[in-house]
């Protein structure tokens, strides 16, 4: 293990996603590719993930359902601290090399990933901070020393790492396993239990609590805020109420879109949310930035004919962006929550970006005069029929 895991692993710098949400940034997706077909994403449990042992909770059980359904997963430091619980583009540690691409990997850090775990399994954030704030969580209802080892540990304990400050947290599975988030560059694993070195104990976490729904009819999850809050038949307030939210609830968002204008809460947003029953949510009660990362515009859209000797490409990917320059630390021109159509006025060598396993340095100019990373647009590495810029 690197001397440096120990800093790449500890979660001591939370996203800091206003409860509104309204300024937030969403983080540069740029991943790179030498080919164009878009990589498959691990999502479903792992064979050797799961419950491998007797006596635990169906909470328990469901956090680690949870937790293994993330098996593949990019590692990404700060990743899972965002205003809802989920996967979410992390940011360089500041010391690590290995961490240098966080802002491309959407993923969790080791308490995020946690953190996640078990708000699926109860419907409540119970573990919202660093690992260090987990093991001195108030929600334990049990605690086991270092000496106690793993015998008196139930699949769905959290075992924590680090002396005088917690560094590291793992969910134990059973049958001396363990799943985790474990450092930058890697994925989210399962792997042997360590009960050496500087580990520091276990919890069992509170029980108690609703598990949270599953999104529905291919929506996200997210996290409402406020009291009273209505959804509408029409993406505007004027139109009949259709259900109303006494308190902070979770929705499943299918799409969003540009429409009526609101002021609310001393903010202002015109973009609104289409529910899984048919309802329009305004965003500004939606806990996250303005536009909700990852979320399709409801009426789709397209790029226009090519214009200027232009050449039309399919991106792929999900929350693609685009660059005043052709580097991921440029400004973002536009975002692309879906595949769309770009057109292309040239392409250039420029910043090589490295991500899911492939690496690329070309870049395409669009008519717009912002700059895609070519990995995210089909086709071989250097575009066909393109003029280098």
């Amino acid at each position: 293990m690197k001397v440096s895991s120990t800093r790449r692993r500890t979660t001591g710098a939370l996203l800091g996603a206003s409860v509104l949400g309204l300024s937030a940034l969403v983080s540069v997706p740029a991943h790179a590719s030498t080919g164009h077909t878009a990589p498959a994403h691990a999502a479903a449990p792992a064979a050797d993930c799961g419950v491998l042992a007797p006596g635990a909770s169906a909470t328990a059980q469901a956090a680690v359902a949870a937790a293994c359904s993330q098996i593949g997963v990019w590692y990404s430091w700060g990743g899972g601290h965002g205003a809802t619980p989920g996967a979410t583009y992390g940011y360089y540690d500041g010391s690590d090399p290995d961490s240098l691409h966080d802002n491309e990997r959407k993923g969790f850090d080791c308490s995020g990933l946690t953190r996640y775990a078990y708000w699926r399994a109860t419907g409540r954030d119970l573990l919202n901070g660093t690992a260090d704030d987990q093991f001195n969580s108030s929600q334990a209802t049990a605690r086991f020393s270092a000496a106690q080892g793993t015998a008196p540990l139930l699949p769905g304990d959290l075992m924590f790492w680090g002396s005088g400050h917690i560094h590291h947290v793992a969910m134990y599975l059973g049958g001396g396993q363990m799943v985790e988030a474990f450092e930058s560059g890697t994925h989210i694993r399962v792997t042997s239990v360590r009960t050496g070195g500087d580990y520091a104990g276990a919890i069992r976490v509170n029980g108690s609590g609703t598990p949270t729904p599953p999104p529905a009819d291919g929506g996200s999850v997210f996290e409402t805020w406020g009291t009273g809050v209505r959804t509408h038949s029409t993406p505007s307030t004027r139109s009949s109420v259709v259900d109303t939210f006494a308190g902070p609830t979770q929705v499943s968002v299918q799409c969003q879109e540009h429409a009526e204008t609101v002021t609310a809460e001393g903010y202002t947003n015109d973009i609104w949310s289409k529910l899984s029953d048919g309802s329009w949510l305004t965003n500004i009660y939606i806990k996250g930035p303005a536009s909700l990362p990852g979320i399709p515009d409801c009426a789709g859209s397209s790029a226009p004919p090519p214009t200027n000797g232009s050449t039309a490409f399919q991106t792929w990917g999900t929350g693609v962006r685009t660059h005043s320059e052709p580097n991921v630390n440029a400004a973002v021109v536009d975002y692309f929550a879906q595949p769309t159509t770009v057109n292309v006025v040239c392409q250039a060598h420029a910043q090589q970006v490295t991500a899911e396993g492939y690496t690329n340095d070309a870049w395409a100019k669009l008519t717009d005069g912002s700059w895609v990373t070519v990995i995210y647009i089909k086709g071989p590495e250097w575009l066909p029929g393109v003029a280098t810029c």
